[in-house]
């Protein structure tokens, strides 16, 4: 018989052994504790017929987003720069999502935002959900895991943690002057000067009058022409993270700037531009972003900008 009370755990254990054309389909599950006999009978008439259906053809077999999330970790991530950070992520809210069938997306995700809203930031929950999305749609467009987008219904909560922070610089130069180590002074000066990331600096390779990024944060090289007042900054070799780091929070705090952060000089690179009257496309591009929304953060600094271009209305072309 197929469904037996196993002594150790009181449970009803169902079991299905068969050879179906020419092939054996196993399968093996443990019931909730609280059910009866009745309940494991009908249990095991049900999935029987379910499994025989998917063995002859009749039925697709039901995957779950578990099968997808392992397809995903072990076929994908290992071509994505940040897939180790992928796969720790989705290895973080496997509870959620553990044996959950790949129709069942949309609410696992609901439910994961709803307990853990609490306990995590809105930005970890929407990216913790937007890596099981992307393994799930991999599952789907990829092993034909799903008849259609299983992510569709989802809903991620909205994150507004966009820093509006710029300093101008003679703020930079103040911050700068204040750094008594002179490779994080240059650091602080190459990123108010060049608008890369905190990353980027530290690996980039200098030729021919360009900072050279072969791999950047999207994925995409990029040359960043070297700023004329950086040639004097050239000549120290750069810190690590953690030093830079370090000298960086004394020279804030020397300034009583505590509330800046190293990232924020790469906003106010791009706000000097702005207020240059650089357009944001080129401001995008200078920054290496690879959609326009990114840019978007920056649209309000461009007022005067906006107001010059509203002044030609009506004005006959010289």
């Amino acid at each position: 018989m197929p469904v037996y009370r196993d002594k150790a755990t009181s449970c009803f254990i169902f079991e299905f052994d068969r050879q179906i054309n020419g092939q054996r389909v196993r399968a093996r599950k443990r019931l909730p504790k609280t059910w009866n006999h009745a309940q494991a009978d009908s249990f095991d008439r049900q999935e029987s017929a379910r499994l025989y259906a998917i063995a002859t053809g009749v039925q697709r077999p039901e995957f779950t987003i578990e099968d997808a999330v392992k397809k995903y970790i072990l076929e994908r991530c290992a071509e994505l720069k940040a897939g180790k950070n992928a796969a720790h992520e989705l290895a973080q809210m496997f509870w959620a999502y553990q044996g959950r069938p790949m129709a069942a997306l949309a609410d696992v995700c609901k439910a994961y935002s709803i307990k853990e809203r609490e306990r995590l930031a809105p930005a970890t929950i929407k990216n913790r959900i937007r890596y099981l999305t992307a393994a799930c749609r991999y599952g789907w467009k990829h092993h034909g895991m799903a008849d259609a987008d299983p992510a569709a219904a989802v809903i991620v909560p909205t994150v507004k943690n966009e820093r509006q922070t710029y300093i101008d610089r003679e703020q930079m130069i103040k911050l700068a002057r204040a750094c008594t180590h002179l490779p994080t002074r240059a650091a602080i000066k190459i990123a108010f000067y060049s608008g890369m990331r905190t990353g980027e600096i530290l690996r980039a390779v200098r030729a021919d009058g360009f900072f050279v990024l072969a791999d950047t944060k999207n994925g995409s090289p990029r040359l960043v022409p070297i700023h004329p007042k950086l040639n004097t900054c050239l000549k120290y070799p750069l810190p690590t993270r953690y030093i830079l780091g370090y000298h960086f929070r004394e020279a804030r705090k020397a300034v009583d700037m505590e509330w800046l952060h190293f990232h924020d000089l790469r906003h106010s690179a791009a706000s000097a531009m702005i207020n240059s009257a650089v357009d944001l496309y080129t401001v995008g591009a200078v920054l290496g972003h690879k959609s326009a929304a990114s840019t978007k953060r920056y649209a309000h600094l461009a007022t005067a900008s906006l107001k010059v271009a509203l002044m030609k209305i009506g004005k006959k072309a010289a």
